[in-house]
């Protein structure tokens, strides 16, 4: 039997269709990010993944309600919510100092005023894929987390055994599926960042 950590990012928002900075602000999805968590849901219930054990969401809406849309029992686990953008939070990039951007994205220890840096992020992360990846291991099937873009890069970051940093190099889409197996207690991520499910079910 197939076990290993799903792991989902939440359909779109109106920030996210905005290109805002979408941190602890708890928006609803709209109605194309609605689409997206049931074309996620057909994705699962196909049979491409296995059989799917548990369900685990971060704690905000916008991820909330695109597990729900799998038709599971949702369970929530704090570790798996979006990066903190402090003072930075709802606004678009342009309106962020020049200086403190390079910073941000020179330094994974720099957090924006009143936020969280990449490396403090990377630790709960962390934690919770190890933390997840072990219960796999005792379960009839895999574990979906539904989670956020800042967070997944740390969990892809998990997996190939890299930096922080890496976040810089990777590009993750609303409502898409990453998979992390686990090979004698190795992550080994398997796919990132997959949206086929999206062109199939959506216009």
């Amino acid at each position: 039997m197939q076990r290993s950590l799903i792991i989902v990012r939440h359909g779109r928002t109106v920030a996210n269709a905005s290109g805002l900075l979408l941190g602890r602000a708890d928006p609803e999805l709209d109605d194309r990010g609605v689409e997206q968590a049931a074309a996620v849901s057909r994705a699962l219930e196909s049979g491409r993944f296995g059989q799917i054990a548990a369900v685990v969401s971060s704690p905000l809406l916008r991820t909330r309600s695109t597990a729900k849309a799998l038709g599971l029992p949702v369970q929530i686990d704090e570790r798996l919510i979006e990066l903190d953008y402090g003072q930075w939070e709802g606004r678009p990039v342009a309106e962020v100092s020049a200086e403190e951007w390079a910073a941000w994205r020179s330094d994974s220890e720099f957090a924006p005023p009143a936020g969280e840096s990449l490396a403090a992020l990377g630790v709960r992360m962390r934690e919770a894929c190890a933390d997840w990846s072990s219960r796999v291991l005792e379960r009839e099937g895999s574990v979906v987390l539904v989670s956020h873009v800042s967070p997944i890069k740390a969990a892809v970051a998990w997996a190939l055994g890299v930096g922080d940093e890496v976040a810089w190099r990777t590009h993750l889409d609303t409502a898409s599926i990453t998979q992390v197996l686990s090979r004698n207690g190795t992550p080994i991520l398997s796919l990132f960042n997959d949206t086929s499910h999206l062109k199939r079910g959506l216009p």
